[in-house]
């Protein structure tokens, strides 16, 4: 199946649009076609990984009247020979709570069903910030969960049926999950009161108080959810950065005269100011990009291989990092991306470029790439040492 983009997500509106004019200011509804995510996570997908997998508590919960229901009503823990006891999903209760009333929660689906998982490295490599995919399912006419807000942005794609969604607004602008107080609880009617539908898409800023109520009718839905970065990561980051300052690293003159405890203050004070420049903002979401995570893909067999990669270039190659930063110098050019700075010569430059523009390539789109500059030979050896990176994985 095509992976949506988040072009496909926000349309009609273009992505430009979306980012200068709703996303952290307003929720958002973006009417679809009904069935255009079935092939996204199809039911017997969702059955496949609830009888294959090991779900623990939390990962696996259900929720109903705005309480979670104690696990021991519908799974049972049993003992294996080498892992300890685990639990097991009762399937006659399961589904009995189910029928009940009760919403299946599942967290971080992107890890469990391939096509969510690329729609998660796709969106993270746009969005530029780590991307979590949750699974809602359910059948009752009760909510799940009482109204609340999350210290996330959020946009929920309903994959089948349909579900009512009250948006009650913002009480406290951009609050925090650690924040200083606690946002009040809104009072009146909600904001907006309306059906998300099959095919459709709503976009839900951090912060915005919202409930939703299943209407007696089957509904499967992904919340994809991501913190977008502030300026309090952006001083905890730069706090780091102090650890290379001398002068932070000295200790404080806690007996000193009050004229030594000031002067220490302006040391600090104006290290502190040189350092947050023009350029602090840009500086510090490149170093975040740089940080983020790899995906888990560890691409065998060929990884286990001395050639690391098939052996014919019709084959494709996955970048395990959606948001690499690629920097260029004179003679010598840069990817930073899991938390490691790789640098090579200046004529790898088109082969990765091409590389951080998207998710998969086939080897002959990088091999045609590098040329003239850089032989299939060569190529392919530059690709072989992102795999043993954990860059880039064969798929």
């Amino acid at each position: 199946m095509t992976v949506p983009t988040l072009a496909d997500l926000v349309a009609p509106i273009g992505v430009s649009q979306f980012f200068d004019a709703v996303q952290g200011r307003v929720h958002q509804r973006f009417p679809g076609r009904a069935g255009r995510f079935a092939d996204l996570l199809p039911w017997s997908e969702v059955n496949r990984v609830l009888r294959q997998h090991r779900l623990e508590f939390p990962r696996l919960r259900l929720a109903q009247g705005g309480e979670v229901v104690p696990t021991h009503s519908y799974a049972e823990t049993v003992e294996t020979r080498r892992t300890g006891p685990v639990s097991r999903l009762l399937p006659a209760a399961f589904a009995e709570k189910m029928r009940g009333g009760a919403t299946l929660v599942l967290d971080s689906v992107h890890e469990m069903f391939g096509p969510v998982g690329d729609l998660a490295a796709q969106l993270e490599h746009e969005l530029r910030e780590r991307v979590q995919v949750n699974l809602y399912a359910g059948w009752g006419v009760t909510h799940g969960f009482d109204v609340h807000w999350d210290d996330h942005d959020a946009l929920i794609v309903q994959i089948s049926g349909r579900k009512r969604w009250r948006v009650h607004g913002v009480t406290r602008p951009a609050p925090l999950q650690r924040d200083v107080v606690l946002p009040d609880k809104p009072t009146g009617e909600p904001i907006d009161d309306f059906m998300l539908e099959d095919g459709d898409v709503l976009y839900v800023p951090r912060g915005h108080w919202h409930d939703v109520s299943a209407v007696g009718e089957e509904s499967l839905h992904l919340t994809i959810g991501f913190n977008r970065a502030t300026g309090v990561d952006l001083v905890a980051w730069l706090a780091d950065q102090l650890r290379a300052e001398e002068v932070f690293r000295t200790d404080l003159p806690r007996f000193g005269t009050p004229e030594q405890k000031a002067e220490r203050a302006r040391a600090l004070r104006e290290r502190v100011a040189a350092l947050m420049d023009d350029d602090v903002v840009a500086r510090f979401l490149d170093d975040r990009d740089a940080q983020a995570p790899a995906i888990s893909d560890v691409g065998m067999p060929w990884t286990a291989t001395k050639d690391l990669l098939p052996p014919g270039d019709e084959s494709e190659v996955r970048l395990l990092t959606p948001r690499a930063v690629l920097s260029a110098g004179p003679e010598t050019v840069s990817l930073a991306a899991a938390g490691k700075r790789l640098v090579f010569a200046k004529a790898a430059e088109p082969v990765l470029e091409v590389l951080i523009g998207a998710a998969r390539h086939p080897i002959k789109e990088l091999v045609e790439a590098g040329a003239p500059l850089l032989d299939r030979v060569t190529v392919r050896a530059l690709l072989g040492e992102l795999v043993t990176q954990g860059v880039l994985a064969p798929e």
